[in-house]
């Protein structure tokens, strides 16, 4: 339970780190923070396997300055597709 509750606070302050760097934190609130978190650290995993870096992410229960990279690499890439999708254009 208490890492599940660990997984949703990393979640959402790396889908907000997220957010800000692609200027979408206004138009996201907390609940959606913490679902792009937690997809792009899915995301960021499989990027991280598929190109040998290694390092893990979130979802792995182990934390490391790496994996928290990988997911916040992750985080982005999801808000940059989910722009293209809805502006037609990445910002």
């Amino acid at each position: 339970m208490i890492g599940f509750i660990i997984w949703l606070i990393v979640g959402g302050i790396i889908g907000w780190i997220a957010s800000m760097i692609m200027k979408t934190d206004g138009q996201q609130g907390i609940f959606l923070n913490i679902i792009v978190g937690i997809i792009g650290a899915f995301l960021g995993g499989w990027i991280g396997g598929m190109l040998g870096l290694g390092g893990g992410d979130i979802n792995d229960g182990n934390f490391s300055i790496a994996g928290l990279l990988m997911s916040l690499v992750g985080a982005i890439v999801l808000l940059a597709i989910v722009n293209l999708f809805r502006r037609g254009r990445v910002r």
